[in-house]
């Protein structure tokens, strides 16, 4: 058969199983999965490491840490963009949706409408060059807390690489900061602000929440019923947060704060989107619901790496050795159900007829560690 990749000698994680065999692609797509190795000249050995879909990446905040890698330094966002692809390339990401925050606050130092402005231009502008690794589209976090949120976002809403919107509010006192204590470690320790410049920040924020964060989620809304882009929910903490959700046609529960609104958005359908970090740190580092709870029940569909690229990986194999799940199912999770989330439907399976997105994997003592990876057929690292 001619083929412009054979992969041979590998330990297939199939959509059902894993199988010693041998990949085909042609084309930049699988065109055949055979079971045993072969022996064309033309293969390569993979010497029975794992062979997994390239992984799907949901939410990533990699990005603005390359933007910004210390408070007030500003890096050159191509070469941000640069190491930050090589980054999720090299830890087996091949479809990479970059999350940038619309409509944050004035007192953000990573996250202002100038870094936004950068970051997205230059996402739009070389995120589809083929020097790149990855596949990089975008993920807009909408804060509705904020007055130019609307405005701002209605310039994207006809953007085809827009993949995925959030919706959010991180207004102290609810969702994700429900203890306003955990708002405050995380705004001391991490910008080193005093007492006072958080009781500001505390009363700035519950005054924009109460002028635009009602009124502006409802016009995000109806911003978005026609355009067809998948929408998710954000920090959901209570039941009547996924029945929000739910009745506001959001399809996903991205990363919910309580086991009682992971339980109500599987039991209405939503996909449930859990934080990598937090299977790989054993618990949620903010105290919210431990995502090993949500997997031994049943509950989580969907991983993202959030902050950490590689503990997407870290978190497959974790699901798989520790919670017992089958490795095909394990993968799923950050390969086959992101793709199904976005409405990807070439991607996310090692199977015939699917792009040939492909990670090589084998443990280095005990951590999966990526060896090589093909995007469309294309070796990338």
């Amino acid at each position: 058969m001619a083929s412009e990749l054979i992969l041979t000698n590998a330990r297939v994680v199939g959509p059902k199983e894993v199988f010693l065999g041998s990949v085909f692609a042609s084309g930049g797509f699988i065109v055949d999965v055979q079971p045993g190795s072969t022996h064309s000249p033309a293969a390569l050995d993979l010497e029975g490491d794992f062979l997994l879909p390239g992984l799907v990446e949901l939410h990533t905040d990699n990005l603005e840490i390359n933007m910004i890698p210390r408070p007030g330094v500003h890096w050159p966002p191509v070469a941000a963009l640069i190491a930050h692809d090589a980054q999720v390339a090299a830890v087996g990401i091949t479809t990479v949706l970059d999350a940038v925050c619309v409509g944050l606050y004035e007192d953000s130092v990573v996250r202002t409408p100038q870094i936004l402005e950068r970051t997205v231009r230059t996402l739009l502008e070389v995120g589809s060059d083929t020097s790149l690794r990855a596949q990089h589209l975008l993920h807009l976090r909408l804060e509705v807390g904020h007055e130019q949120t609307v405005s701002t976002f209605s310039a994207f809403v006809n953007e085809p690489r827009v993949k995925l919107v959030s919706i959010m509010d991180h207004t102290p006192g609810q969702r994700q900061y429900v203890d306003v204590s955990e708002y405050r470690k995380f705004y001391a320790n991490r910008f080193r602000w005093t007492e006072e410049q958080i009781d500001e920040a505390v009363c700035r924020r519950l005054e924009l929440q109460r002028a635009f964060g009602e009124k502006n989620r409802r016009r995000l809304i109806e911003l978005l019923r026609s355009t067809g882009i998948p929408i998710a929910s954000h920090d959901d903490t209570t039941v009547e947060h996924v029945d929000e959700a739910y009745a506001d046609g959001m399809s996903v529960c991205e990363f919910p704060t309580t086991l009682e609104a992971a339980e109500r958005a599987h039991q209405l359908g939503l996909k449930v989107v859990v934080g990598a970090p937090n299977l790989v740190q054993g618990g949620s580092h903010s105290g919210n619901v431990s995502a090993e709870t949500l997997a031994q029940r049943g509950i989580l569909d969907a991983l993202s790496s959030d902050y950490v690229p590689i503990s997407l990986l870290q978190g497959v194999f974790i699901l798989h050795e520790r919670l017992q799940m089958a490795l095909p199912e394990a993968v799923a999770t950050a390969s086959l159900v992101p793709a199904q989330v976005l409405k990807l439907g070439d991607r996310g399976v090692v199977a015939a007829g699917y792009l040939a997105d492909l990670v090589r994997v084998r443990y280095l003592r005990d951590t999966p560690c990526v060896v090589a990876v093909w995007r469309s057929g294309k070796q990338v690292a």
